[in-house]
């Protein structure tokens, strides 16, 4: 949900950087406290299709169509979340991946998630369809993400230090900044993690794609239109 305002204000680039460095230090929080509910099947399996993804994003950041790319993954989260919602009140929804977890089409997910997450920083959508599938519990979906996330961050600012002109001033700045928000919202969130049960939070996984589906389409028609 970060990113649509955070590109309105700063740009997609930096938006990313800033979100890359928020991000890890975010799920380097939950990953230490929540390591016990890790679950290193799906971890393994995630990290694996994900992670052949994710060296394209980083490779065609600036040559993807960015705008265009977000309002269709947009779109798809919108289609999802609804979905979901839907199907968790017993409606007659067409699921948009009436597939096996493992099938053909979660796999590709998780490889489009990989390179989105390499490229923009929300590849998130695409892993959490999958992963709300595979992961039924609320602490091993959380835990088990988070050090996915903290893996994936990982990479790609090792990858952006090594290209020189990552740690400016600028950056540091905006970091230092909107990281006492981030923790604000981290600890809120850790609080109600505790006190929601399962179908809330699934509700909750769902009714997040929804908005953050829609807050990407609208920014990023909003860019197109104004080119």
């Amino acid at each position: 949900m970060a990113l649509p305002f955070l590109n309105l204000t700063i740009g997609l680039n930096d938006a990313v950087h800033i979100l890359c460095l928020l991000g890890t230090v975010m799920s380097l929080y939950i990953v230490i406290r929540s390591l016990r509910y890790i679950n290193w099947h799906e971890f393994g399996f995630i990290a694996l299709f994900s992670g052949i993804g994710l060296p394209i994003g980083l490779c065609l950041f600036a040559y993807l169509p960015a705008l265009q790319l977000c309002v269709l993954l947009g779109l798809f989260m919108v289609a999802v979340g609804i979905n979901g919602v839907c199907k968790q009140y017993n409606a007659q929804a067409l699921s948009p991946c009436p597939c096996k977890k493992r099938g053909f089409l979660m796999l590709f997910l998780l490889f489009c998630g990989g390179i989105f997450q390499g490229a923009f920083g929300s590849g998130g959508p695409c892993i959490v369809i999958y992963s709300a599938q595979s992961i039924a519990q609320k602490e091993q979906f959380r835990a088990t993400l988070s050090l996915l996330w903290l893996t994936m961050n990982s990479c790609r600012l090792c990858v952006w230090s090594i290209q020189g002109g990552f740690w400016d001033t600028a950056l540091l700045k905006n970091f230092a900044i909107v990281l006492p928000f981030m923790i604000a919202g981290l600890l809120t969130g850790d609080f109600l993690h505790h006190k929601v049960n399962e179908k809330l939070f699934k509700c909750g996984i769902n009714v997040l794609l929804i908005v953050s589906g829609i807050l990407m389409v609208l920014n990023n028609t909003l860019k197109l239109i104004q080119r």
